[in-house]
């Protein structure tokens, strides 16, 4: 155990909603699994700064964008200053040859050239004159206005004082990202405690105290959830075993039984909490709030031994009494194990740490209480259960005319389940623990900067980076004749800001030598009034074009078009993907049509691919509790040996889960995967109430205090469950509900359908 907590201190906890999706996806699959985890959309920041007279917010604005980009902790800091724009126009001006996609040999021609001077010449009087004469000299065929009008932000924020700022002018807004990847939460905080110190300072500097700061983005959602997480469940675990607590220490009236009650429960946290950090490398803040409340068996394994201590005349009677107890108990925990076995074989590392949790959990837990306990019970201890146990035995009697009606809330039950068509909810943002505070205020800000987000989107699979970027080209040319069609408003692409080393060897390609330029050019200008001379600068130009090296994605690193390129060209285990989001798409099918025929190319939605995701999640946990009922029935068949005893114990654990899943699914509420995994974890418990109740079980042991201890036990374990059900995550929240429903049933329907017991005043 101390090695245990050693590892247990060591520990690193995370919320990382990634971690519940599956290990090996399919390839589009897990992208969607590498953007939640590692991708650029996961670095990225998103920051407002309010509450203060815009000339201050627009200084504090460019304060942070001069520290932070000189800080190692961020790759990328834009607040959409001009001088940002100009730096980064002179890349697109300087490489226009090389990533215009109007550089043909046509055009180059004298005709072409005619052309594009008749052109200018309009321009020159229109309102774009002052741009076109400072760039005319270099530019005349208009590269650098074509790639201008290319790369536009569209629907981005407005300026004020050169800065961005948002539609009601009320907020100035950044936008960074970080050098930490996404899932490594704790370079993340550092990253947001620079950007909050140097907000402090800057608002120190300028005098604008009443300033406030707001910051979005996927790491700052994932740190608030897991702190959020934390205090559920360590909350909910107070709160827990205060009224648990209260309750056994009304029983045993014994604080010292109290603590030790509590040793099984302390002892298989930690060292599930051990197992899963060495095996998984790290534990998720959802297992540890399912773990902990599920080890609330643990309490129940002290709970009968400490109920059935003490009381009988003879060593005999103990003995005979200790063997059936432990008899029982050893199978209700391999029971449990086996149901829960299955779990480790899950794809969904999630899943499969709730699975090696609970097995090491509750052995851990069972071994404390068989070996460590009865050596720590005072020897006078006993629990005086002869009034209680009457009272509940009386209570038991009663309850079997409910047999019936029973049988036929179970019928009821199976009949409106089957008659739903939406029993499942199959929507990946159910699982989502994110408050709708949280959320509100990311899609505000990804709205107002025009953040990448999740939508349809193109992929493209290829082997390498050359071959990517080719095949994207050719997508490329496909998208633009559907967006003049008015199929899809427009389409962002790698290969727009990157594009292939054979286009841009294509495009030097189109441009001609100097001598022959020249003499186009002056063909060109015969008539136009032009001046001599002024069109050397282009000559210049084209000449070092012709043999500049080419564009590669090292040369836009730090800068919103190298920005574009990590987000849409991805390198995954020596496989790259293209990745083409396409904005206001009016016919999927159409693109769909028009893409056919294209090898490696896919059109998927990713909110689509990711409740495909959670649908097989789900498809796959039912597989995993089929397999696991069958092996417990079988494990209950070889230790009883007896059919009859068998269905005396499995049949009221498939009436209450049954019940418990038409209650849950009343007034039209869908079930989610948790509330399927807390049917799982009913079975568990509940198998340690019917196997009490089964005929030859309960008649082998003291029914009073074999009643008492399992009533204890099952208010023990609805109060946990209870309290987990008050959780702001809805996967907490789901499980708790479910089990504290289902534990109920359970023991109700086994005292129901259990034989008639007439007490005996003689026991104590």
């Amino acid at each position: 155990m101390l090695v245990c907590v050693w590892v247990t201190m060591h520990t690193r906890y995370t919320a990382d909603l990634s971690a519940f999706l599956p290990r090996s996806p399919t390839p589009t699959q897990q992208i969607l699994v590498d953007q939640l985890r590692e991708g650029v959309v996961s670095q990225l920041l998103l920051v407002s700064i309010s509450n203060a007279p815009d000339e201050q917010l627009a200084a504090i604005s460019n304060d942070l964008v001069a520290h932070l980009d000189n800080s190692t902790q961020f790759a990328y800091v834009n607040n959409g200053a001009t001088q940002r724009f100009l730096d980064e126009g002179k890349i697109l001006f300087q490489q226009r040859y090389l990533l215009s996609p109007g550089v043909t040999a046509e055009r180059f021609t004298g005709q072409g050239l005619r052309e594009s001077l008749e052109d200018d010449l309009d321009l020159l009087s229109s309102s774009l004159s002052g741009m076109i004469s400072q760039t005319l000299p270099s530019d005349p065929t208009g590269e650098f206005t074509q790639l201008l009008d290319r790369f536009q932000p569209q629907g981005g924020p407005q300026k004020k004082h050169d800065v961005w700022f948002s539609h009601d002018g009320h907020s100035a807004l950044l936008m960074l990202q970080t050098r930490a990847a996404g899932f490594n939460l704790g370079d993340q905080q550092q990253a947001i405690n620079v950007l909050h110190r140097q907000f402090a300072a800057s608002i120190q500097q300028h005098h604008a105290g009443t300033a406030t700061l707001e910051v979005t983005g996927p790491a700052v959602i994932a740190l608030s959830t897991q702190e959020a997480m934390k205090r559920d469940v360590s909350h909910i675990s107070l709160l827990a075993l205060l009224l648990v607590s209260v309750l056994l220490l009304s029983v045993y009236r014994s604080p010292r039984i109290l603590l030790l009650t509590l040793l099984p429960v302390a002892s298989g946290a930690i060292a599930g909490i051990a197992v899963v950090s060495k095996t998984f490398g790290f534990v998720h803040g959802i297992t540890l709030g399912f773990g902990s409340t599920l080890l609330g068996e643990g309490v129940d394994y002290a709970i009968y031994l400490f109920t059935q201590h003490g009381g009988e005349s003879t060593a005999t009677a103990t003995s005979s009494r200790s063997a059936g107890l432990w008899r029982t108990l050893r199978l209700g925990v391999a029971t449990s194990v086996v149901g829960y076995s299955v779990l480790l074989m899950s794809d969904f590392s999630g899943l499969a740490q709730l699975g090696l949790f609970s097995i090491a959990g509750l052995i851990v837990a069972f071994a404390v209480t068989r070996v460590v306990l009865p050596a720590l019970i005072p020897s006078r201890f006993t629990v005086n259960t002869i009034t209680l146990g009457s009272a509940l035995l009386r209570g038991a009697n009663m309850l079997r005319v409910l047999r019936w009606p029973l049988l036929a809330a179970v019928m009821i039950a199976i009949v409106s389940l089957l008659a739903r068509n939406t029993l499942w909810d199959d929507r990946l943002e159910r699982l989502s623990p994110v408050s709708s505070k949280d959320k509100q205020l990311d899609t505000a800000m990804r709205a107002e900067l025009s953040a990448p987000d999740v939508g349809p989107m193109i992929v493209i699979r290829a082997p390498s980076q050359q071959a990517a970027l080719q095949i994207a080209e050719h997508v490329d040319a496909t998208l633009d004749e559907l967006q003049q069609q008015k199929v899809l408003r427009g389409y962002e692409s790698p290969a727009l800001v990157l594009p292939s080393e054979a286009t841009q060897r294509q495009r030097q390609a189109a441009l001609p030598d100097a001598p022959t330029l020249q003499h186009r050019l002056q063909q060109a200008l015969q008539g136009l009034p032009y001046q001599p001379g002024l069109f050397a600068p282009f000559l210049h130009d084209v000449e070092v074009a012709r043999h500049a090296p080419l564009l590669t994605e090292e040369k836009l690193r730090g800068t919103s078009l190298g920005l574009k390129v990590q987000l849409l060209l991805v390198n995954r285990h020596h496989t790259w993907f293209a990745l083409l989001p396409l904005r206001g798409v009016t016919d999927v099918q159409r693109i769909a049509h028009a893409l056919q025929g294209m090898q490696d190319v896919h059109l998927l939605n990713m909110k689509q691919e990711a409740d495909m995701l959670y649908r097989d999640y789900r498809h796959q946990a039912m597989r995993f509790i089929v397999v696991g009922a069958c092996g417990v029935l079988l494990l209950l068949f070889v230790a009883l040996r007896s059919l009859r005893r068998v269905l005396e114990v499995s049949l009221p654990l498939a009436a209450a889960v049954i019940l418990t899943m038409a209650i849950m699914a009343l007034g039209g509420r869908q079930l989610t995967m948790f509330h399927l995994i807390g049917l799982m974890l009913v079975v568990g418990v509940g198998s340690n109430y019917t196997l009490f109740f089964e005929h030859e079980t309960f008649s082998s042991i003291d029914p009073h205090r074999t009643i008492v201890s399992v009533v204890l036990c099952n208010v023990a374990t609805i109060i946990g469950f209870a309290m987990l059900a008050l959780a702001h995550a809805p996967v907490l929240s789901s499980i708790g509900s479910t089990v504290a429903i289902g534990a109920f049933l359970c023991l109700f329907i086994a005292v129901a359908f259990g034989n008639r017991v007439i007490p005996q005043t003689g026991h104590r």
